[in-house]
């Protein structure tokens, strides 16, 4: 992509942001957007994130400028599949009645504003909190999106000021702590979850095609990338190309973007390194043998290839394992206490690649009027050990602290049993992702834009390298193109 086409890119992209902000008022605050939302914070983002180093607070109360004694403690969340319970863990209420309690206003004190969208479409509801000035003391922002809120001092609290610090998180997973930090390395978010990824697949299809007896079997045959092109190939082989090892294009490139050990900007210039075109030629080996299937993520075809036996396995996060994963198995009819046709056929390992696949951040609105509340909600989320540990069991969820989990795994615990009936022999599907969440280390490769340029990639090489057969090179210019979009305020070399 020459400069002139660059120049025009940017030229047009302006023009169009000039002529939304002039008829809307606001913009449209999408994953694929908001790396160019993030820009209006700072420049020179990458150069400052390999600054990442914790603040030490040594205090145990909020600082005397954070405001208190407010009528309501307000938190606010794109939906109810977190806030409830994590309110109910830290009051000590009900977990089953505490939705419809909120939703009616009947907990004292609390108030819980549930926008009932999906993560992508709560920044925009947050930007018109913000602007209203309606009251707001926590909210929740997801990671493709985090920083925009985590780099606006005027819209996050450093947790220093809430008296917490390293003493109160000394167990979280470090690639948590790092996406919660700003680009300064103040912490700024923390999360009371980690995220972290696998491989899950059917046993019984792996040890007809691949010979495989356990997970560790598993493992054995796809702990790297090439090994893992290579059982695709044996599979895809031995099936007739019936059977495709993984579930789709962007949960492959979930696991693989997170072993860059480049950030994908430096400089205010895009970093395209060596790890980019093994992901492409990876993926065109996958693609071209029927390793990996054509669907796309959140389709009814997706989830519908794991009932039909034609995907083995699929990448999938903590979060994925109960009911999108139930839906894979053909579903789980409670009243009967049956699952569907592949319910009980399923084993899990580490994969090819430590990886996570989503998360969620507590954040602080600086004009909070509930500065004590806050912290005691962020500590019984976060930080109070029993706490933790309880709502682990009871949501189920791996939470945010590799001890409590680590006690938890060695003894056994069934966190959920219908979710472990999907695994032969009621596999702790929650050990064989302890590993990956000790290893994703994102130390120093953090930028706003990460979201975006990550989608733009697989974009380019999907409809260019995979599906139109072009070269290397014409798959580099058409990423180049689409982030000159996406991003208009990064340099381009002459």
């Amino acid at each position: 992509m020459n400069t002139l086409k660059r120049t025009l890119a940017l030229v047009a992209t302006l023009a169009m942001s000039a002529t939304a902000f002039a008829s809307c008022g606001s913009k449209d605050s999408s994953s694929s957007d908001n790396g160019t939302e993030a820009t209006t914070a700072a420049n020179d983002e990458a150069t400052t994130a390999a600054d990442t180093t914790a603040e030490v607070v040594d205090g145990d109360t909020v600082d005397a400028s954070v405001g208190q004694g407010g009528d309501t403690f307000t938190v606010a969340a794109w939906n109810h599949d977190d806030v409830p319970a994590l309110i109910a863990s830290w009051k000590g209420l009900d977990a089953d009645t505490i939705v419809d309690q909120l939703a009616d206003n009947k907990v004292e004190g609390i108030k819980f504003i549930d926008f009932g969208v999906g993560g992508g479409q709560a920044s925009e509801n947050y930007d018109q909190l913000f602007n209203d000035g309606s009251d707001l003391d926590v909210y929740f922002v997801e990671a493709d999106w985090a920083l925009k809120y985590i780099n606006d001092d005027a819209r996050t609290l450093p947790l220093s000021k809430l008296g917490l610090g390293d003493k109160d998180f000394p167990n979280i997973y470090s690639y948590t702590d790092e996406i919660g930090k700003d680009s300064n390395g103040v912490r700024k978010g923390i999360s009371w979850q980690a995220a972290a990824g696998g491989f899950a697949y059917r046993a019984d299809l792996a040890k007809e095609y691949l010979g495989v007896e356990s997970p560790a079997d598993m493992q054995k045959q796809i702990g790297n990338w090439d090994d893992f092109v290579k059982a695709a190939q044996t599979v895809s082989e031995k099936s007739s190309k019936s059977v495709a090892l993984a579930d789709s294009l962007g949960g492959m490139w979930q696991a693989f973007a997170c072993g860059r050990t480049t950030p994908w900007v430096v400089d205010n210039k895009l970093q395209i390194d060596d790890s980019c075109k093994k992901f492409a030629d990876t993926a065109k080996a996958l693609w071209d043998c029927g390793g990996v299937t054509k669907n796309s993520q959140w389709t009814d075809e997706w989830t519908a290839a794991g009932v039909s036996g034609n995907v083995m396995g699929y990448f999938v996060s903590t979060w994925g394992f109960g009911g999108f994963f139930l839906d894979a198995a053909g579903g789980y009819d409670k009243e009967a206490n049956k699952g569907g046709e592949q319910y009980g056929k399923w084993a899990v390992c580490e994969g090819p690649q430590a990886f996570y696949w989503g998360g969620t951040w507590m954040v602080v609105n600086p004009k909070t009027d509930n500065g004590n509340e806050a912290r005691e909600f962020i500590i019984a989320a976060t930080s109070d050990e029993a706490k933790m540990s309880a709502y682990a069991k009871s949501k189920p969820e791996y939470v945010n602290n590799s001890k409590v989990m680590d006690d938890l795994i060695s003894a056994n615990t069934e966190f959920n049993p219908i979710i472990s009936g999907n695994f032969v022999d009621k596999q702790n599907y929650f050990a064989e992702l302890a590993n990956n969440a000790k290893n994703i280390d994102f130390k120093g490769l953090i930028t706003p834009f990460d979201s975006t340029i990550k989608g733009n990639f697989a974009d380019a090489v999907k409809e260019n390298y995979l599906e139109g057969g072009k070269s290397w090179d014409d798959t580099v210019n058409a990423f180049k193109d689409k982030v000159a979009e996406s991003v208009p305020d990064l340099e381009w070399e002459d």
